[in-house]
Formats: C-alpha cells, structure tokens, sequence
C-alpha cells in the first residue's frame, strides 16, 4: 500500500508538472472553435445583457458583431481573440462589460517574469498627454511634466482615439477611458498589445522650457532592473508585519480619516465600496468622531473608488442625506434563463435571486422593487450637517455614482474635480457574473440588471457633472500637484474667510 501510494503521488506530481509546463501563451486555437466561442458570446449578450442596445442601435450592434465574426477565419491565439472580443464589447458602452484571460493565462500572467514593457506612465487629457513617471531611472530627457507628442511617427491624438475602442465605459465618457489610460501601466500594456514590441521607441516631445525635441527611448525590463538593484543594494531582512497589521494596511489604503481638530477640517479617503473592507463599522466610528471633534468641513475623495456594495454606500449617504432616497428609479433584469446558461459563474443561484427579489413583472422584465420603492432615511445619530466636498473623477465608478447622485444637490455639498466615469442616468450592473466561453476559456463579466439612477437626468452618456470643475495641467503633474485638493481648501478658506 505504501509503494502504491507514493507511486500515486509520483503519477500526481508529475502530472501536474506536464500540465504547468505544456501551457503555452502562443498556442493557437482552430476558426471553428473561435467562431463557436463568438456565437456563444453574442447570443448570451443579445439575450441577457440588459443595456446592449442602450448607447449603441440593435443595427449598429449588429455591425460591430459581424466585423468581429470575420476575423475568426485564421487560427489565433488567446491574447489575439480576445482582442477582437474587446474591441466589439467596447461597442457596447457600458463599463461594466469587459473581457477577462482564462484562468489558466491569467495564472500564467502572474507566474511568468516580465519581459520588456513600455516604460512611461502617462496622465492624458483633451489633447494632451505628459509623462507622469519613467521607468528608466536615468533618463533626463523624459521626466516628469515633459510633453509627450507621438511616439514612432503616429501623432497622440491618433494613438489614444485607437486606444479608446477597446476601452468599455458607461455612455459616451471619455472622461473615464482618459482616466483608465492614465491609470499607472495601463497605457503602456494596452499601447503594446495594439502596436506590438519594438526594440525602442522613437518619441517626440516638448520639454518644460517649451522646446521641441526627439529621443530614443528603450524598452524597460523589470528581470534585469531588479537583479541591477540586487547587486547594488545590500539585502537587508526587515521584520515582517503580523497578521493583523497586514489587515489593518490593507484596510487604511482603502479607508482612512483624518482629523484637523485645529481648523475643524477632516478629510476622508475612500477608494472602495467594496466588501471585506469593514466599511460600516468605519462610517459609524468616523462620523462619531466628525461629532466628537466638531468637524465643520468634510472632504471625502472618491477619485479612485470604482464602487463595490451599494448596502455600504447608502450607509455613508444616510450620515450625510438631509432628505429620504432612493437608490434606483428602476432596477430590472431581462432574461432569467439563457440559452447557455451552463457556462455562466453562479447561474443557479442568480436566477434563485430573481425568482425570490425580483419575480416577473407585466411588462416582462424582473424588477427589483425593494429598491425602486423603498425610502432610506438619513440617520439621526451622528449624522453630519457641515460642508461636505466631494471630489471626483474619471475612477469614480457604479456605486460611488449612486453616491455623488443622492447628495450632490443639497446646498452643503459641493462637487469638485470632473466628471464620474459612472453614468449619470444609470448602469447595467448589480448581478455581474463572469461566463467562461467553453472552447478558449475566455471570460467576460455579465452585467444582469439595468439601473436607472433618475429617470429625471438626461441619457447623454454622461457622468455626474462637478459642480466646481478642476482639471489637471501640464505644470500641476510636472510638480506633483493635487489639484483637485488645493481647490477645495482654497472653497474651505473662502467659506471660513465670509463667515468670520
């Protein structure tokens, strides 16, 4: 017994090593399993997906659809379907429809050691795009703040236009897909997945004395940039923080307050509505302390919050409400069975959910009325009657809009920055499975409810508009500036200033 085990784990092992070792990113699947795979995914789509004509006609759809179908006549690889996969999707224009790698790439993706990259971050706006940091330590020409105006001969504008249709968001925001290219890495994987791995880049740009120039710019590799910094750094072994100060960590980069019991300011940072984060008991403490301190004016950054459970984001607009709310004006899915609902993560359980809170309804869709009817009540304790100062911008998403959309009247509240990446009038979100396609095992994110936030705001594709808008410059990012929070003390000084 003991000879057939270990010849058992024998077999195990070495079978799972075969199986690591064969996967290869380069392995090329056949035109009929791709066009199985796309038919799949457009039929799921046209049958669930609750806004797939809500920006884009039926006709118009129908269009990208077939464009994308003919490009499955040659084998291609995962990286190269899902490509084509991005590009439809982003027809879409809803942020939260996107295309994921197979578990498998994705668990080679964290495995594998990075070969080159492109080595500029870069923040981009209407017509302008500057380097906001240089992975090339020792470049002098690129620094931070220089002006960035093509790169190997194809000007900015036509770069980022490229860029942009494969980039998902609500409507027609282009506020959002600025913000995601200028999101650290993101430009560079996304330019290299389009334009491919040059041996180096030619780049045109205009320095901080306005000066016109070209350099050549090296790609950056992170294997021999870490085994450089081993050499020339003595390995020092620092003490390792516990458990618990992991959690705590992790918890403050996404939550944290501080106080200035001096001038009576307090700003909060949120970056999450998201669960696991111990937010409610967070939002009690917090506004307990607002009290406690006498706090008169509050800044709460949501600028990097990309939403999460919309429980924890009606507790914090409950603190600060003057008035009853609702979340949703309506809240509906489409479909409840689909055709290939086998490959859809947690079908069972979805289509459980809709049969016990959002049952059918005459007009042949599955509200969920709890929330198109129910009144959230602002809380009495501890609830906050100051100045509050929102700041947004193209990374506030789905539930921190439903956040901005509750309060963003109320005469002390003040908007500041641009514009949310979520969509004013609403989403298609709540319920967002992933469906695995069965030949390639691609992945893409399924939104099952449509949510009109106000039925009352136009459907311009829009966000929620600031009410004191701040937007970045080329001297703001060159000097490191938060321009968005220098805006608001110099509101909080006015309004402290006018009221002496």
């Amino acid at each position: 017994m003991r000879q057939l085990l270990i010849l058992y784990l024998l077999v195990v092992i070495t079978g799972c090593g075969v199986a690591k070792s064969s996967f290869s990113p380069y392995k090329k699947y056949p035109p009929e399993v791709l066009q199985k795979d796309y038919a799949i995914y457009r039929q799921t789509l046209e049958e669930a997906h609750p806004g797939l004509y809500w920006y884009t006609s039926k006709d118009s759809m129908n269009y990208y659809f077939d464009k994308g179908f003919q490009q499955l006549n040659d084998s291609l690889t995962e990286p190269e379907f899902r490509k084509i996969l991005s590009y439809v999707t982003a027809k879409i224009n809803c942020g939260h429809t996107s295309i994921r790698p197979s578990k498998t790439f994705a668990k080679y993706q964290d495995t594998v050691r990075l070969g080159r990259v492109f080595p500029l971050s870069l923040k981009l706006w209407q017509d302008t795009a500057v380097v906001a940091a240089n992975l090339n330590r020792r470049d002098s020409i690129l620094k931070r703040g220089t002006i960035i105006t093509s790169i190997n001969g194809l000007p900015m504008d036509k770069i980022v236009d490229t860029l942009f249709s494969y980039i998902g968001t609500d409507g027609y925001n282009r506020t959002n897909k600025y913000q995601v290219l200028s999101n650290r890495g993101y430009f560079g994987s996304l330019y290299s997945t389009l334009f491919g791995y040059p041996p180096a880049y030619s780049i045109n740009f205009i320095d901080s004395m306005g000066r016109a120039g070209t350099t050549l710019l090296r790609p950056f590799f992170p294997g021999s940039d870490t085994m450089a910094r081993a050499r020339a750094v003595p390995v020092r072994r620092l003490p390792q923080p516990s458990r618990k100060e992991r959690k705590q960590m992790r918890r403050n980069s996404v939550r944290l307050l501080k106080l200035d019991t001096t001038s009576h300011v307090a700003m909060m940072d949120l970056n999450s509505f998201g669960r696991g984060y111990g937010l409610k008991g967070f939002f009690r403490r917090s506004f307990r302390a607002l009290k406690k301190n006498k706090i008169e004016h509050l800044i709460i950054d949501v600028r990097g919050n990309g939403g999460g459970s919309v429980t924890n984001s009606t507790l914090i607009t409950r603190f600060l409400s003057d008035h009853p709310f609702k979340v949703a004006d309506s809240l509906y899915a489409i479909r409840k069975r689909k055709t290939y609902s086998r490959y859809i993560q947690n079908d069972f359980f979805n289509r459980l959910f809709l049969t016990l809170f959002a049952p059918k309804r005459k007009d042949g869709k599955y509200h969920f009325k709890y929330y198109e009817r129910h009144l959230f009540k602002p809380r009495k304790k501890n609830h906050f009657d100051g100045k509050t100062y929102i700041l947004t911008g193209g990374n506030s998403f789905s539930a921190t809009t439903l956040f901005a959309s509750a309060i963003m009247k109320q005469d002390n509240v003040t908007l500041i920055g641009e514009e949310t990446g979520g969509g004013a009038y609403g989403n298609s979100a709540w319920l967002i499975p992933d469906m695995t396609l069965p030949g390639t095992k691609v992945r893409f994110r399924l939104p099952l409810f449509r949510l009109v936030i106000d039925k009352n705001v136009p459907k311009d594709g829009r966000g929620v508009q600031p009410e004191i808008p701040s937007f970045p410059t080329v001297d703001a990012v060159r000097k490191g500036i938060d321009y968005k929070l220098v805006k608001t003390v110099e509101l909080i000084k006015q309004n402290k200033d006018s009221n002496q």
